[in-house]
């Protein structure tokens, strides 16, 4: 039976994924941060994890466990991640390294120490990334900004991984219906305060920590449609599921970077001074 490692499997995607992979006979190790989290997925007949993927002893000892209990991994999905909303500036420097903490460094971390296993079976790995990271969009730079950076990993550790015989795919998912917009909103709240130069412009935040739910596709949908390609013969480099991920990246290339500026300005309120 082949071994999956997902992480963070608490709901969304996540959750989905795991459901997806062990419907297709993977034996599957979720992980989640909270104990409440991990009872779910227990009782679901996961082997759940209590995993931090910033806890760089933790990760080293569930590739033991593994190691020990299993004696290799045969795909690894980095899903763990969560958007930050929210102007650049008010956020700051503080906001940045938290999300990428998250979203970038685990995936090398993660990845880092679960290396061996993968090795032994010459296994996959897949970085759940975002059309976002290809499309830019004002209200959320760092998210923007990590999961480019999950891009150009992704690609470097392509390469640097394939003589080992370990593949490496990315996702780019558009509009998946999942809680990250509730998460994303409810951090994009504590940033919109009265003291922000950007009050003005608030429902413009408010509408683009929403817009990921914009006609979102299902998340069992993306989650059957990602473990298709994984059990393909050779898995593709870089795969976009859900709505608008193809149609934005499309977008992005095509138009004169001006224009796409202006109308994502006026999109999200940012036309006219303060």
């Amino acid at each position: 039976m082949p071994i999956a490692l997902i992480t963070g499997c608490s709901s969304g995607i996540g959750r989905a994924l795991a459901d997806a992979f062990k419907a297709a006979g993977y034996e599957v190790w979720a992980s989640a941060r909270k104990a409440e989290d991990i009872a779910v997925l227990s009782a679901a007949g996961f082997t759940a994890v209590q995993l931090d993927v910033n806890d760089a002893a933790a990760l080293e000892a569930l590739s033991a466990r593994i190691d020990q209990e299993r004696g290799g991994l045969d795909v690894l999905i980095n899903n763990a991640g969560y958007g930050a909303m929210g102007p650049l500036l008010d956020g700051g420097v503080a906001a940045m390294q938290r999300q990428f903490e998250t979203n970038v460094f685990a995936i090398v971390g993660v990845t880092r120490a679960l290396f061996p296993l993968l090795r032994r079976t010459k296994g996959l790995v897949v970085n759940i990334g975002s059309v976002s990271g290809v499309l830019v969009t004002p209200f959320a730079g760092a998210y923007c900004a990590s999961k480019a950076a999950v891009h150009a990993l992704s690609d470097t550790l392509r390469m640097e991984l394939a003589p080992f015989g370990i593949r490496v795919m990315e996702v780019q998912p558009g509009a998946i219906e999942s809680s990250f917009a509730k998460n994303a909103g409810q951090q994009a709240e504590q940033l919109i305060t009265e003291q922000s130069s950007w009050w003005p412009l608030r429902e413009g935040i408010r509408a683009r920590a929403k817009a990921s739910q914009d006609k979102p596709t299902p998340a069992g949908e993306f989650a059957a449609g990602l473990l298709k390609a994984v059990q393909q013969d050779q898995p593709p480099r870089l795969i976009r599921l859900g709505n608008g991920s193809r149609a934005l990246p499309l977008l992005a290339a095509l138009l004169p970077k001006g224009l796409l500026e202006a109308g994502l300005m006026k999109r999200f309120g940012l036309k006219g001074q303060l």
